[in-house]
């Protein structure tokens, strides 16, 4: 059965525990989002969270983010995660497919996104997607 990727529309307790089981294999300082958290960012105007599924097991998700700057509609994906029994099954190529045509639907100019150097699929799928690497530095603020 193909990986199906979807627009997530509402939270139920099947988001929940994804988002559960999910969050800390791609982060494990991160806190788990509650489902009151994950309704707030669905509502956002800004964002889509999209959802992989096989079958009816989420095995993946990602956060696009849309906004409008003063030169133009920008894009940034987030948080992208794939459950690690399903990696090397094209669902991080789905997810990114799917954001990059909403995105461009959205009239974004450019689409951005940040992977630590040792997550070396996802760099190399990144790069095979058509993502340059981009001669900046990433600066962070933690209050």
């Amino acid at each position: 059965m193909p990986i199906e990727i979807s627009i997530c529309e509402s939270v139920d307790e099947i988001v929940v525990a994804a988002f559960e089981r999910l969050i800390p294999q791609l982060s494990s300082s991160s806190s788990l989002p509650t489902a009151e958290q994950l309704v707030e960012i669905l509502d956002h105007d800004a964002s889509t969270v999209l959802l992989a599924k096989d079958g009816d097991t989420i095995v993946g998700s990602m956060t696009l983010i849309v906004f409008q700057i003063p030169t133009g509609i920008r894009a940034w994906i987030e948080d992208v995660v794939v459950d690690e029994q399903a990696r090397g099954k094209g669902v991080g190529e789905a997810l990114n497919q799917r954001a990059m045509e909403i995105a461009m639907k959205a009239g974004a100019k450019t689409i951005d996104l940040t992977s630590r150097p040792s997550r070396e699929a996802a760099n190399r799928l990144y790069q095979r997607l058509g993502f340059k690497a981009r001669d900046t530095n990433i600066y962070r603020y933690e209050a």
